[in-house]
């Protein structure tokens, strides 16, 4: 196995055995041969060249010279090890500070490494579950290696899972080859949304590093909020405060400013999610023969879940709140499309600034009144 981070392995992560923990524990994928295996890895780049000018066609974003970052057509460990290289980038920054904070007297040196070889089986405990379950991710931040290659202009790459993909699709009993093809149809325009866009690699960045350095280092702080949310959730709150029901341990835990942040990343996500939902409704009736059936069958199994202990662990991880982007995302993009078209759309991509908030993908007409509003005379 490549080792990931070197000497970062034995600091507050142990990367390597992240990686090492998932991929024991991840389940194998579905039971092909050799051959298929072949076939659906050749089909799905196929279908994600077509995908891209269907995508780019139907959103007027990017041309073919924008269009640099590679497809990676892998397996779930893969997918763990492309995951766990952009976690280590994007957390870099928090586990140096934690590190200078702890110091290095031998007694914290020793505890350090044995806190990371947990944090590291943890991390690898909670991909595993995950490894499992994504079809394909624009991944964005893990720097550019033999292995993991990345675009030119330092963007990311596309990720397809090729195992889930065919997993998913014996599971509803759906085309294969149109659910290939729908598949790469959301993931080609979380490409082309980064490629298209230059300046949205960077903003994510700047948020994410923004709402990490808010982060209390202090381990007995720490130690209190988690043990405050985990009391919210078994319903142990003190009599008369209010409830925190509604939200995931990751939302309870976080400092006002962090909530801030944490809003602004929410509607940037739903924007992009509920934007690849639109596209893909917008392009498969053309080019998906049983786009109907294969939209129906895959909302009802996102809206369930696997299983009870599937959807247990989505509102401890704040996973449900993914869906609810896909939706609200889904429903801004369609109403403003539908007010100011496609072009008056488009100008959500001008910068930061005509981002939408949290606030206006519940009430597009808002948003619309702040982009569109015409100049007084």
């Amino acid at each position: 196995m490549t080792s990931i981070g070197g000497a970062a392995s034995s600091g507050m992560v142990d990367w390597n055995l992240a990686v090492a923990t998932a991929t024991r524990l991840v389940r194998p994928g579905p039971d092909v041969s050799r051959d298929e295996a072949r076939a659906v890895v050749a089909e799905l780049r196929r279908h994600a060249r077509s995908a891209e000018e269907h995508v780019r066609g139907f959103t007027n974003l990017g041309t073919p010279e924008t269009h640099d970052t590679p497809l990676l057509v892998v397996d779930r460990p893969g997918w763990v090890r492309a995951n766990v290289a952009g976690f280590r980038e994007l957390l870099k920054p928090l586990l140096d500070k934690m590190q200078e904070r702890r110091g290095t007297s031998p007694g914290n040196v020793v505890m350090g490494a044995v806190g990371g070889k947990v944090t590291g089986v943890e991390l690898g405990m909670l991909l595993s579950f995950l490894a499992s379950r994504v079809l394909g991710q624009y991944e964005t931040f893990a720097p550019a290696t033999r292995d993991l290659p990345a675009g030119a202009n330092g963007g990311g790459r596309l990720l397809l899972v090729a195992p889930n993909i065919v997993h998913v699709e014996r599971e509803l009993d759906v085309e294969p080859h149109d659910f290939r093809l729908w598949v790469t149809l959301h993931e080609e325009t979380h490409r082309t949304q980064f490629t298209a866009v230059p300046w949205l690699r960077g903003h994510l960045e700047g948020e994410i590093q923004a709402f990490l350095a808010e982060t209390d280092v202090d381990p007995t702080t720490v130690l209190e909020r988690v043990r405050e949310a985990a009391q919210s959730l078994v319903g142990g709150r003190p009599e008369g405060e209010e409830g925190d029901e509604g939200r995931s341990l990751v939302e309870i835990v976080q400092t006002p400013a962090q909530r801030e942040i944490l809003g602004r990343l929410t509607a940037v996500m739903s924007l992009l999610e509920g934007h690849a939902d639109y596209v893909m409704d917008g392009v498969g009736p053309e080019v998906v023969p049983s786009v109907a059936e294969i939209r129906e069958k895959f909302q009802q199994r996102r809206a369930k879940g696997a299983s009870r202990l599937d959807m247990a662990l989505r509102k401890l991880l704040g996973l449900d709140a993914k869906l609810r982007q896909y939706r609200d995302g889904e429903r801004f993009v369609r109403a403003v499309v539908d007010e100011v078209g496609m072009e008056g759309f488009n100008r959500v991509w001008t910068s930061p600034n005509t981002l939408p908030t949290k606030a206006e993908i519940g009430k597009p007409a808002d948003w619309i009144t702040r982009v569109h509003r015409k100049p007084e005379a």
